[in-house]
């Protein structure tokens, strides 16, 4: 795989195709104490139709500040801002915002807070509640229109304000760090579900323009990935993202591609030359994946639901069953798919061979079957390992935590080791003194 670096930006022939332009834009806020922070610096960029940009760098470099700029939110203190090759005066008609913080108002019903996005349209009510309507079955809220935020949960609310944002039918959607206050499972479904939307190309959606600090999220949905430098912000490249869909997570090619932008945003000066891709690790440097916070016995009843349904089901349909948030639903699901007892094509959700012989398996034959599947993942490996060369009085829980952040340091390492001790205490595979906040390898019968 190789990373093309391409330029921060590049002078356009066809500047009127643009949806959203920034040449040398600048901005500099002023402070309470009478002095001036600049916030962004000589930067330039430019949205093309059909394509999902992500924004990707630290807390404080601006990237935030740069979307209400290109979207007409804030003026720039030096520079210019075009869509579609025209100077940007105003609020750009084509662009709509998804919040980090939901942004809903509680008085409102869904139905009404969806209707603010089509503010300045001239429909009649039942024209605005059809296409209100439509948009709310297209992000699976529907039936949920005559509710309110306060009895929706998180995911659902993000989904209010995804609703809003197309009903519209924008060119541009712009998305500010969106999935941050979700759940790791629900922002994973919500992102798959934004994808779905701008792909299938039936909203009226051109572009995505994403602001994230998460390197999974820009790799997983961008076209390019514009990289910032902070204090004062500005375009350190942008980096061509040719990974074909459906992308996953879990694979190789992912996870390099990840390194790699890893490596651009922690050197201390960009390379003159695109980044060469690293060796692969070799095979005693094994690769530490994080496991989905499930109970073995939640994986257990999903077995038997497919098993009752004729061994394979629709993910949705499996959800609707099970009465779950879909991010719920899925971790259950990525538990089983990770232990090897039910695959995922498309979106059928179905019992492997193993997961058979697992329904028909004693108590003792499941165990060990389970058993064998961990001790095959790199995290429960590096743990047992540890045990392995420990003293007989075991290793501190605060120990194994800081194992884990050390190797999965953008995951949540405590969460991590409580899963892994669920399941390892329940096949057997290890002990855990609750009391002492002590871990220690099962002795063999």
């Amino acid at each position: 795989m190789t990373i093309k670096i391409i330029e921060p930006y590049k002078d356009s022939g066809s500047r009127t195709e643009l949806i959203a332009e920034a040449r040398n834009v600048s901005k500099t806020f002023a402070e309470e104490s009478g002095g001036a922070r600049m916030a962004l610096q000589d930067v330039s960029l430019a949205i093309s139709p059909n394509e999902v940009v992500c924004i990707l760098g630290p807390s404080g470099c601006g990237k935030s500040t740069l979307l209400r700029i290109l979207v007409g939110l804030i003026e720039p203190s030096a520079g210019v801002v075009f869509s579609h090759g025209q100077q940007l005066r105003g609020i750009h008609p084509g662009a709509s915002l998804v919040f980090q913080n939901f942004a809903l108002f509680p008085w409102l019903t869904v139905e009404d807070n969806v209707r603010v996005g089509l503010h300045g349209r001239r429909l009649s009510r039942v024209a605005e509640s059809e296409l209100i309507a439509a948009q709310l079955e297209k992000v699976g809220l529907g039936g949920f229109d005559r509710a309110f935020p306060k009895e929706l949960s998180g995911g659902m609310k993000q989904r209010v304000g995804l609703a809003r944002a197309l009903v519209g039918k924008p060119e541009l959607l712009c998305l500010d760090e969106p999935f941050s206050a979700l759940d790791v499972m629900t922002a994973e479904a919500l992102r798959s579900e934004v994808y779905r939307l701008w792909s299938e190309g039936k909203s009226g959606l051109s572009s995505v323009l994403l602001i994230t600090h998460l390197i999974e999220e820009a790799v997983f949905l961008s076209d390019r990935i514009v990289i910032m430098d902070a204090n004062p912000g500005r375009v350190r490249a942008v980096v061509s993202n040719d990974l074909g869909h459906p992308r996953e997570y879990r694979s190789r090619e992912f996870q390099d591609f990840v390194d790699h932008i890893h490596d651009i945003l922690t050197a201390v000066h960009l390379p003159d030359v695109p980044v060469e891709p690293r060796m692969p690790p070799s095979a005693n440097l094994e690769r530490i994946t994080p496991i989905p916070a499930v109970n073995l016995g939640q994986i257990t009843g999903m077995l038997e639901i497919l098993h009752d349904h004729g061994d394979e089901m629709d993910l949705f349909d499996l959800n609707e069953f099970v009465s779950h948030e879909l991010g719920q639903t899925l971790t259950v699901v990525k538990g089983g798919e990770l232990l090897d007892l039910v695959e995922t094509p498309g979106d059928l959700v179905k019992l492997t061979g193993g997961g058979k012989h697992f329904l028909q398996a004693s108590v003792a034959e499941r165990n060990e079957l389970l058993a064998s599947r961990m001790t095959g993942l790199g995290i429960f490996r590096m743990i047992l390992h540890m045990l392995d060369s420990a003293s007989e009085d075991g290793i501190a829980g605060d120990d194994v935590v800081a194992a884990i952040a050390a190797h999965l340091p953008r995951e949540p390492a405590k969460q991590l080791a409580d899963t892994v001790c669920d399941w390892g205490r329940t096949v057997e595979l290890l002990d855990y003194d609750a009391v002492r906040d002590v871990w220690s390898k099962k002795p063999p019968e």
